[in-house]
């Protein structure tokens, strides 16, 4: 029954916003536009998904405990203060029509929580990114247009030397062809939860790189402070989020969400172990520079 309640508030919640009842004063460009500008520019950016959005509210996430501090950080974060740096949040405020029933569920169910988070925090004079670019695959209900968004996402970092900065059990881009347009690959290993807490020292093994580097960044909320640091230096970064998972599943033509084998192979040993199965994880070995 309670589950019911809530379903029938956040749609008639959404109904508002729809028939512009409720104000949005939130706008938020297309993947399209979104994918366009990060390739015709040098922007940086950092997303936000639901994750960052309720740990603003002081809510815990499965990889990251809340503090007071990084829930102010994440606030002062989606301002959007900065020209060059991207900041992207889900484009969920004009319509859910093109999105399958559970997603447009998900994101009515959210926005009934979290309205006014972004109401509070996101600048009325800026034009967001839209996060679904790296999660452009899941969401959809007509998933045809995957293939044209991957395509332009991968000539992001063609023929650029990328650092890839990422959990322990993360493997981008590893047992498929994500990253096979860049020029190098190179990788940070990083602490599969609480990344935060080693923010200084994931910093330190980033700025040991040139500028001439892009980083990509999947280390949850910690990346969007990294994301900052590393853009406040003249690098240009990008927070990918779990755009391999989304593309695995691409690649899959999955129905639903399903669990990457990869994803349960954690620390140099097991690597090892898997590269003698599949010489993607002997790969993935000689690109780790960093283990923290």
């Amino acid at each position: 029954m309670k589950r019911k309640i809530k379903d029938i508030l956040a749609a008639i919640v959404y109904f508002l916003y729809e028939k512009g009842i409720l104000r949005n004063r939130i706008k938020v460009h297309t993947i399209d536009e979104t994918i366009d500008e990060l390739l015709h520019t040098d922007k940086s950016m950092v997303r936000f998904g639901d994750g960052e959005i309720v740990m603003i509210r002081g809510i815990d996430l499965m990889l990251q405990q809340a503090a007071p501090e990084i829930g102010e950080g994440l606030a002062e974060i989606l301002a959007y203060q900065y020209d060059d740096l991207m900041v992207t949040v889900p484009d969920i405020f004009r319509t859910l029509s093109d999105h399958h029933k559970a997603s447009r569920q998900f994101w009515r169910d959210h926005l009934l929580f979290n309205r006014k988070t972004y109401e509070r925090y996101c600048n009325k004079h800026r034009v967001y990114g839209s996060t679904f670019v790296s999660r452009c695959y899941y969401f959809a209900g007509d998933r045809s247009m995957c293939d044209g968004w991957f395509a332009k996402i991968r000539k992001i970092w063609e023929n650029r030397d990328i650092v890839i900065v990422e959990g322990t059990r993360t493997h981008n881009g590893v047992g498929n062809n994500l990253f096979d347009s860049a020029s190098g690959i190179e990788r940070i290993i990083c602490p599969p939860s609480d990344a935060y807490v080693a923010l200084p020292a994931i910093l330190d093994a980033c700025l040991l790189y040139d500028k001439d580097r892009m980083f990509l960044l999947s280390v949850g909320v910690a990346a969007k402070f990294l994301a900052v640091e590393l853009f406040r230096r003249g690098y240009r970064v990008l927070d990918i989020g779990n755009m391999d998972m989304e593309y695995e599943w691409y690649l899959r033509k999955a129905k639903d969400k399903v669990p990457l084998e990869k994803h349960n192979i954690a620390g140099e040993e097991a690597n090892r172990q898997a590269a003698v199965r599949d010489k993607a994880y002997g790969e993935y070995l000689r690109q780790v520079k960093v283990w923290l």
